[in-house]
């Protein structure tokens, strides 16, 4: 008598042991990223004119791919038991962090400051919509 998962092609799969809770990795590793991303094009007015915030070196334009990873990374661990809620509206929302965050690296690739900043604009939705259903009480991480 054969056994049927002897039949089985896929690997077995591995197990994950989690360091973190989900409001642990946000404080820990998403919330950072996510502000390096935000945080890295930009502009203000003030009394002095307008200032521009854009990377101007290798190191700083890689700070800001090696941010989009983290983040979408980040979704993907997000599904990860237990830190995973649920297999639907958390698993959608997670996974559409993912997916923003691979506009915002695509972005950061091509140095194109425009397609940061919309880029950014689309993951900071992406993170808002998640924390309006799972953490009402906070709607940006570090809002106080």
């Amino acid at each position: 008598m054969v056994v049927a998962s002897a039949c089985d092609p896929r690997p077995p799969q591995p197990s994950f042991e989690p360091m973190s809770d989900v409001k642990t990795l946000m404080a820990a590793v998403i919330e950072p990223a996510a502000e390096v991303y935000w945080d890295a094009v930009g502009s203000w007015d003030d009394s002095t004119g307008t200032h521009v915030m854009v990377p101007t070196t290798d190191s700083a334009w890689s700070a800001v791919q090696a941010a989009a990873i983290t983040v979408g990374e980040s979704g993907n661990l997000l599904l990860i038991p237990p830190r995973a809620v649920d297999q639907g509206t958390w698993a959608q929302l997670a996974r559409g962090m993912t997916t923003a965050s691979r506009e915002a690296l695509a972005a950061a690739i091509a140095r194109d400051t425009s397609r940061v900043f919309s880029a950014g604009a689309a993951l900071y939705d992406a993170c808002t919509a998640c924390h309006a259903k799972y953490a009402t009480e906070i709607l940006r991480p570090n809002a106080k």
